[in-house]
């Protein structure tokens, strides 16, 4: 029973549909411009098996087989392409139903595809969801001298983006800083600039204009840079100082040396930072390591001067400890043992020496009668024997003797 399903693929095929209509335009176009290339490469080809003209004629013609389609439709979006292959994915049953049916009496596959049967796109010269007419005049849309927002798309409003010196409905007129240059024809006149300082003018001739732009003063039919900087005009912020330009002025920084300044540099300072003091008309760099009679006070410091300041660090040979500069020196390790520095003979001997001293306890209390002291001594007395007979007891032995 596929009834339980139905509102289920409904739904699938609404979100399908909704999914291509928000495809861009461009990426249509870019498809089926990819597809006609697959065309003309593929105009020459032919199965490529052992007997074309039987296949041919038994599989149908290669120009029209799904064989050449799905060598087309594998070429047509690079793989990194993600728009490209998302709107190919999703219109598989287009592409075969004009490659199957409709070559023939539709043969602009961008034209049946992106226009009419998604659809993406409108024809040239139209804008919008219902693809309605550009706005045109005697040069074509936007007279010619613009563009239509949203043409050949589903998109936009219609409205004519002109090109550079002209405005208007139709971008028939000329832009501010633009005129109207003479012509000897019929033609309408094209729009040129005027001297840069120019609003309107008459004229490319700074001496032809009739209105100034802002920053500037109208004098003698030109127009003369305003000098803000030498008005109320400028406004700028503390510690930084006014700087004329063609027709505004801008804010600068001032020198570092100054706390307010009426220029570049330090001659021009307004009063002098802390770190620099007055020499002559400049604000400069003041050497406390010098002028100080002890301008680093702790013990083992040494001074050195920085630009508008002092820093205080350790002489050579000291590091910094706990804000006091010590002298620079390997921290101690862990105390020795009480043998850490004798050699491993001398320890041997050592060893020797406190057996000895044990087997003379032993030896002692045997000479008393113990048996159980005896038998012990005895056992000590054959080891110790053993021990300094063999040949590692003679070179320790020979090593104490020479005092090692």
């Amino acid at each position: 029973m596929l009834w339980p399903l139905l509102p289920a693929l409904v739904l699938f095929s609404v979100l399908s549909v909704v999914q291509v209509q928000t495809a861009p335009c461009q990426t249509c176009r870019k498809l089926t411009d990819s597809f006609i290339k697959g065309l003309d490469k593929t105009s020459n080809k032919n199965f490529g098996g052992g007997n074309t003209a039987w296949e041919e004629e038994n599989l149908a013609k290669y120009a029209r087989s799904e064989t050449r389609l799905l060598e087309i439709v594998e070429a047509a979006c690079e793989k990194s392409d993600f728009d490209c292959n998302k709107l190919l994915e999703q219109i598989e049953d287009q592409v075969e139903t004009w490659w199957f049916h409709r070559q023939q009496e539709a043969p602009d596959l961008f034209e049946w595809l992106c226009i009419e049967e998604l659809p993406l796109c409108c024809p040239p010269g139209r804008f919008g969801p219902d693809c309605k007419e550009c706005l045109s005049g005697p040069g074509g849309v936007c007279g010619g001298l613009g563009r239509c927002e949203g043409e050949g798309t589903r998109l936009g409003d219609g409205e004519c983006v002109c090109d550079p010196g002209y405005f208007g409905q139709l971008c028939q007129s000329c832009a501010d800083g633009y005129y109207r240059e003479k012509s000897s024809n019929h033609s309408t006149p094209a729009c040129a600039a005027c001297y840069h300082s120019c609003k309107k003018c008459s004229g490319p001739e700074n001496y032809k204009c009739l209105e100034c732009k802002p920053g500037w003063l109208f004098h003698d039919n030109k127009c003369v840079d305003t000098d803000e900087c030498g008005t109320e005009l400028a406004r700028c912020s503390s510690n930084t100082y006014c700087h004329n330009t063609d027709g505004s002025y801008e804010c600068r920084g001032c020198d570092q040396a100054c706390v307010g300044c009426m220029g570049s540099g330090p001659a021009r300072c307004k009063k002098c930072a802390r770190g620099y003091k007055l020499r002559g008309a400049k604000c400069l760099d003041v050497d406390e390591c010098s002028e100080r009679a002890i301008a680093c006070p702790g013990l083992n410091e040494a001074c050195f001067n920085d630009e508008g300041s002092f820093r205080c660090e350790c002489a050579d040979g000291f590091i910094r400890r706990d804000s006091i500069c010590v002298e620079n020196q390997p921290l101690s390790g862990p105390e020795k043992g009480l043998f850490d520095d004798m050699t491993d003979d001398e320890v041997l001997v050592l060893q020797q020496m406190f057996f000895g001293v044990v087997i003379c306890a032993l030896a002692t209390l045997a000479a008393k009668g113990d048996m159980v002291f005896t038998a012990i001594f005895i056992g000590g007395v054959a080891a110790m024997a053993g021990y300094w007979l063999s040949e590692k007891g003679d070179r320790m032995l020979d090593g104490f003797l020479k005092g090692r």
